[in-house]
């Protein structure tokens, strides 16, 4: 097997094979400096004396990741030991291909607290731009993510207090194997399994097809001018969040493409880059590029809606602070386009200004003050770009601008297949298709793309069959109750026990306020019969009649009007039945919004719509607030809806869509999409429940729009059905149970405390981990039947599950504490724990301290769960980890039929935790020779602010009168038994300045 010096060495020979030149000399922190300093003064053609060196290395060196990313790309000014300014530059940052490109290899940076070697870096102009950690093939490159990880975190650390802090790029491999991701600050660099802090990739042709091999990856993403465009051109600085994102390679492609075809002046063209891909960001990449583009006059990028413009415009100005201006009126649009200022050459603006700005009709003469730009370059990208006003309007703009070239954006495009279907009862909508419009395609990533690279999630679908003799056909509707009923009955298996939320999309306006109604009064009737049922939270939203909100005596907000007509236009269905029996759909919004302001204590009103609609988004979105932060009441379990949501809406916390309409080719791909956002391994796929079994449009959907792979494209886009997975549960369990008898133990929860050795361990966190993916994949099934419910007993029963959950929890807790503290072994090396997929919704402290008051209340001889089946429920859920042993003692002080009430329990754990947090800080003092208010005093000064102190630390330790080293010490030893009992004290929430602190 080739080691990891050989897979060093070979990079470095691929490496001036691509013309990089290797120094062998620069292998410590006084040689790199040596370097840049050389680099530095040739670049600015300057000679700097020592002490101006060293006041700029003491001036660039931050262990701000963002500033200094910001210093790289900029010119920047130092004052010379003479007063004189001197601006420079670090590297070339007009040519970057003309910068010096070195390899480095073995470079140790020792500093205060850290002794650490970097396997290979490159220089460009000297200074440390990538870092490359190399692995043997067994190991996985993921060690090597947590290891730079650890590294990072370590107090001292050289990425803070060197060059290296100029770091943009790290690469990881063990050579078949290689990632890629963006250095950044600590918020924002944590690798876990939410995997929600650290995006990391892989490299792709433009075919798509993944590059993963060192020598090919090094040839393709290594070679000189491709790296400085990587990191000058295809990394953005997310400027409101102070972060670094790489672009994946299909938005790379795509943007090179729209750029190239600019210039080349070579007409039109579209991309297809499916829903969930990132459509903003590369948008907005290929706009800011043509800001820069003196051939270009305007840029405007497209949307179609009020809502995607605002939420557009919050993207762009996300990724550069107020690099686009809301544009309040089709008055200011116009404006913004006869401005020189350079800051309005990129405008986003939704196509209906667009087409009032050149409607000639216009009393306020738009069009004719337009007129100076007729002959302009002018470059329209259209997001989503098959909506419904775009073919008037794409005929507008080529009458007026005949210099202007489009480009779209389409995660659906149209075909001939779908160019014309029945869209609304009573109307035909014809559609052009995309390549009619566009000319060309330049870049395709459809979802089956999406899909293989896990940037999306597949789908599960159940086409729901009532039981009976007159069962509808596909296509027809069922009894609205049935489907409440269903709903009611499934809906905690599909969101997991509602750690996720829910669209019911409806075929009208009526049966959207129809199933408010039902719902509302369905589930009063379950609450009445049974006072453990819990209801869902429901929300619903439809567009107001325009028409009705305008005859409204008492409202004079035109605006609110205009506003309703332009989301309308997007929402054909919408649209048309507001045509029909207008004040009765508005009395019946209004009673909408008054239950959901009763609710959720708001005051939204009917002429103020848009801001409603935000808050129903905004409260989807927020599933993702643990308890303590939001609680469970002020989120939306379902929301239903008619048109609106189905199209440009994301979430990660929404993973299920219940259909009761009919849908169809990209509305049907469109609407399904809105479920299948990655978040972490709770979410394994989105789910599809369909109330009106259109199995042969799903088909024929998915068929459309696969691309290249249309004969596997069930295969990938769908889950597999549970039979199937369950035949895979029994493998893996199989596997557990040989495993732990080929260790001579019985394959049972309590036995693997016997397990002899990391190696041992190991395995077992490898083995059970697959047999819980499984299970949390199963747990969402909509469609299990009894048989399958009973097989899945039998392969696993659920005590033992929970057994092994709590024993699994236990051992990788321990080990990843170990592998902290740098006692690597082969055995821990490849060892990736999961904590997340251990985290259930339900059982949190709200439902623990509810179980713990039942077990108080229960009559001896009417026991539902025993003190041992209590702990043991605790014991098997990751997000108790924290606290877990609390409350187990505390159970312990407690007795079965005590009677208390849940106020009392909770009090009583309050009281419990604050006297063991009290005794264990005396414990603490005494060891150390402190007393115990001093150092309560201490604990409860970080906890008020949230704030640690170092300062604080050494005048804690200040009356002991030790030297500076003792001191130092003393500091380290006690912080290490302190950090545990400060962060469970704070719950999960962070405490600035302490990671300082933790190994």
């Amino acid at each position: 097997m080739t080691t990891e010096n050989q897979t060093e060495l070979s990079l470095i020979d691929k490496l001036q094979d691509l013309k990089y030149s290797y120094r062998p000399d620069i292998r410590d922190r006084d040689a790199l400096e040596k370097n840049f300093r050389e680099k530095f003064e040739a670049l600015n053609q300057i000679h700097l004396t020592d002490a101006e060196f060293a006041r700029l290395l003491d001036q660039i060196v931050t262990p701000d990741v963002f500033a200094a990313s910001r210093h790289l790309r900029e010119r920047n000014s130092f004052e010379r030991d003479d007063g004189t300014p001197l601006f420079y530059t670090l590297v070339n940052i007009r040519e970057w291909c003309k910068n010096s490109f070195e390899v480095v290899n073995q470079l140790r940076i020792n500093t205060n607290n850290s002794h650490h070697r970097y396997d290979v870096l490159l220089l460009i102009n000297g200074v440390p731009v990538v870092q490359i950690e190399l692995k043997t093939l067994a190991i996985s490159p993921r060690r090597a993510m947590q290891q730079i990880v650890e590294y990072k975190n370590d107090p001292g650390n050289g990425y803070s207090k060197t060059l290296l802090c100029f770091l943009q790029l790290f690469i990881v491999s063990n050579r078949t194997d290689t990632w890629y991701f963006a250095n950044n600050n600590s918020r924002h660099f944590s690798f876990n399994a939410d995997e929600r802090f650290l995006p990391f990739y892989q490299f792709a042709g433009e075919d798509n097809k993944k590059i993963t091999h060192l020598d090919s990856f090094a040839e393709k993403f290594l070679a000189k001018c491709t790296l400085g465009e990587m990191i000058s051109r295809y990394m953005v600085l997310v400027t409101s969040e102070q972060k670094l994102m790489m672009m994946r390679p299909y938005q790379i492609y795509a943007v090179k493409a729209i750029v190239e075809c600019i210039h080349q002046n070579c007409g039109n063209g579209y991309i297809w880059h499916t829903t969930g891909s990132g459509k903003t960001l590369t948008s907005f990449k290929a706009s800011t590029l043509l800001k820069d583009n003196p051939d270009i006059d305007k840029c405007l990028f497209v949307v179609d809606r009020k809502d995607l413009d605002r939420q557009t415009r919050e993207e762009f100005n996300r990724f550069q602070e107020k690099c686009v201006e809301e544009n309040t009126n089709t008055e200011t649009l116009v404006q913004r386009l006869l401005s020189d200022d350079y800051a309005n050459k990129v405008i986003v603006t939704t196509i209906q200004k667009l087409g009032l700005a050149l409607d000639g009709s216009n009393k306020r003469n738009y069009k004719e003050r337009l007129e100076l730009l007729r002959k302009k370059r002018m470059v329209f990208i259209f997001d989503e770009c098959h909506r419904s006003q775009f073919g008037e309007n794409h005929k507008a703009i080529k009458e007026f601008f005949p210099n202007a070239q489009l480009f779209g954006f389409t995660g659906t495009p149209i075909f001939p297949e779908n160019a014309s279907y029945q869209q609304i009862e009573g109307e035909q909508a014809t559609w052009k298709t995309t390549e009619e419009i566009f000319q060309q395609q330049l870049h395709a990533y459809t979802i089956t793309h999406a899909i293989e690279d896990r940037n999306v999630l597949r789908f599960h679908i159940d086409y729901f069959k009532p039981e009976g003799k007159n069962t509808p056909k596909p296509g027809e509707t069922l009894a609205k109750k049935a489907i409440v009923e269903a709903i009611l009955q499934k809906h905690d298996t599909a969101t997991y026990g509602r750690k996720f939320n829910a669209l019911l999309a409806t075929a009208s306006i009526n049966d959207a306020i129809a199933y408010h109604e039902l719902f509302k009064s369905i589930q009063e009737e379950k609450q009445a019969k049974d006072e453990n049922f819990q209801p869902l939270n429901i929300a619903c939203v439809f567009s107001p009649p325009a028409q009705a909100i305008a005859g409204d005596a008492g409202n004079r907000n035109e605006k609110n009007v205009a506003d309703i007509k332009q989301l309308q236009e997007d929402l054909p269905q919408e649209k048309a039945d507001n045509e029909e029996d207008p004040d009765k759909k508005k009395a019946a919004l209004k009673a909408i919004i008054a239950d959901y302001n009763d609710r959720y204590k708001t005051n939204h009103r009917i002429d103020e719509f848009d801001l409603y609609y935000q808050d129903v988004q905004k409260r989807i979105k927020d599933q993702q607030y643990p308890n303590q932060d939001l609680p469970h009441a002020q989120k939306i379990d379902l929301i239903i809806v008619v048109d609106m949501l189905l199209t440009g809406f994301d979430s990660k916390f929404l993973n299920t869509l219940y259909v009761d309409k009919n849908l169809k080719y990209h509305g049907l791909i469109q609407a399904f999409s809105r479920t299948n956002r990655v978040l972490n391994g709770t979410k394994p796929y989105g789910t599809i429940l369909d109330f009106r079994q259109q199995q042969s449009a799903v088909d024929e959907a998915i068929k459309l729009f696969s691309g290249e792979q249309a004969d596997r494209a069930t295969e990938i886009w769908l889950v597999d059905s549970a039979p199937v997975v369950i035949n895979k549960l029994e493998i893996a369990v199989k596997k557990l149970d040989e495993f732990m008898r080929s260790q001579g133990l019985e394959s049972a929860p309590q036995e693997v405390a016997n397990l002899k050795g990391d190696a041992a361990r190991g395995q077992f966190i490898n083995l059970f981990k697959e047999v819980q993916r499984l299970k949390t994949q199963l747990d969402q099934y909509t469609d299990l039947t009894p048989e399958n419910a009973a097989s899945i007993s039998r392969v696993i029963p659920q005590e033992q599950l929970q057994g092994f959950r709590g024993v699994y929890l236990e051992t990788a807790q321990r080990m990843k504490e170990k592998q902290k503290k740098g006692s690597d072994g082969p055995e821990t090396e490849q060892l990736d724990f999961e904590f997340v997929l251990f985290a259930s919704a339900m059982i949190d402290y709200d439902y623990i301290m509810t179980l713990i008051t039942s077990y108080s209340q229960q009559l001896p001889g009417k026991q539902k769960m025993t003190r041992t089946e209590l702990i043991g429920l605790i014991d098997s859920e990751a997000n108790l980890l924290e606290v877990r042993e609390d409350i187990a003692d505390y159970i312990g002080t407690l007795k079965s039929g005590e009677g208390l009430k849940e106020s009392d329990i909770r009090q009583g754990y309050e009281t419990f935790k604050a006297e063991k947090s009290a005794q264990q800080l005396a414990e603490i003092a005494e060891k150390h020779g402190l007393e115990t208010s001093v150092l309560q005093a201490f604990v409860d000064g970080i906890m008020q602010r949230m704030i640690f102190d170092g300062e604080h630390l050494t005048d804690l330790l200040a009356p002991l009168g030790l030297n500076w080293k003792q001191r130092r010490q003393n500091e380290l030893a006690l912080m290490e038994e302190l950090i545990p009992v400060l962060h469970k004290l704070a719950q999960g929430r962070e405490i600035s300045g302490l990671e300082a602190y933790e190994q």
